[in-house]
């Protein structure tokens, strides 16, 4: 039996992966490997019990299952933590909301792994080794960072509508671990998408305006231009105001469950100050109810043309959106 250590440093092949990567530019800059892991690595992660789970008859028979396997419930965009309000309006058809511009909430977990491969998996994804060749990569000063990710499921309802990743975000990735044969099929995977023309003023205002925080937009703001649904396949890329990408799963958890490696390097200060929403950005249209804004909030400034529009004091940065994800 190999030591844990050992495979560990067995991994290293991957930080070669990125290291040799190119970057594509469309829709956004970033970096797509395929067959990112080895097949017989791929193999052995996906066909992990922890992984996969099995057919479960019931929302309630799926959560004891992910309990049993040390799943816990992630605060998570998109997600919401009351599993047990989830199982009861899931099981009727009754969605879960969590932000105005989507149409579900899900449940995201975070595996704790017994398994000695995923374990040692997990300890490469948190190692110095591995984020600094994403932070080089980018060209991010890794000392300024905090690490964060892990293994993780995304149940049914999971929606994170198109957004570039709040400013605080130096790096993400995200591989397809899905055990499923075929899970390219099933309507989970993550969208890159580019703003349609009519709403590139919003990236303009991002691009100007540094101290505003970023935000999620509506799904009809944008076009999707990528979908990875290749499984064994990775996307890494570092937040920008264009790198818009959203998740909306519509599917049978009970069969199969979406499941990642996921990770992000986080700046570990934060210099904005105000995030208008996106009902105040939609068609320059600010029309948010004044009992929402904070007299506090700084106003707008000037930007490209829409400046008569956007100065108009904005309510204050939601901590809560986008502290992990996407």
């Amino acid at each position: 039996m190999w030591e844990i250590k050992d495979k560990v440093m067995e991994f290293t092949y991957l930080i070669d992966k990125i290291k040799d990567a190119e970057f594509e530019e469309h829709p956004f800059k970033h970096i797509y490997i395929e067959n990112f892991f080895e097949h017989s690595d791929f193999k052995s992660i996906t066909g992990a019990p922890e992984i996969s789970l099995g057919e479960c008859k019931t929302d309630e028979d799926l959560f004891a299952r992910l309990f049993e396997n040390d799943y816990k419930v992630i605060s998570f965009p998109g997600c919401t933590t009351d599993y047990k309000e989830y199982i009861r309006k899931h099981s009727h058809g009754e969605p879960l909301t969590s932000h105005t511009a989507c149409e579900s909430s899900g449940i995201a977990l975070r595996l704790s792994p017994k398994d000695e491969m995923l374990v040692a998996l997990d300890r490469f994804l948190a190692s110095d080794s591995f984020n600094e060749a994403i932070a080089e990569k980018f060209g991010i000063e890794y000392a300024s960072c905090n690490v964060d990710g892990g293994i993780q499921k995304y149940l049914d309802g999971y929606e994170i509508s198109p957004h570039p990743d709040i400013r605080r975000k130096a790096a993400t990735f995200m591989v397809n671990i899905n055990p499923h044969q075929d899970s390219e099929k099933h309507d989970h995977h993550t969208h890159y998408l580019k703003l349609n023309s009519d709403y590139q003023y919003v990236r303009e205002f991002w691009e100007s305006t540094p101290k505003a925080e970023r935000q999620w937009v509506p799904w009809e703001w944008c076009t999707t231009e990528f979908l990875q649904t290749k499984n064994n396949s990775i996307v890494l890329f570092s937040p920008a105001d264009d790198t818009m990408h959203g998740v909306k799963a519509n599917y049978n958890h009970l069969v199969t469950q979406r499941t990642q490696l996921y990770g992000n390097l986080w700046y570990k200060s934060d210099n904005t100050s105000f995030a208008p929403t996106w009902e105040e950005l939609r068609a320059r249209d600010f029309s948010a109810p004044p009992t929402s804004r904070n007299p506090l909030s700084e106003p707008l400034r000037s930007v490209k043309g829409i400046a008569k529009k956007l100065i108009k004091p904005l309510i204050p940065k939601d901590p809560n959106i986008g502290d992990r994800e996407h």
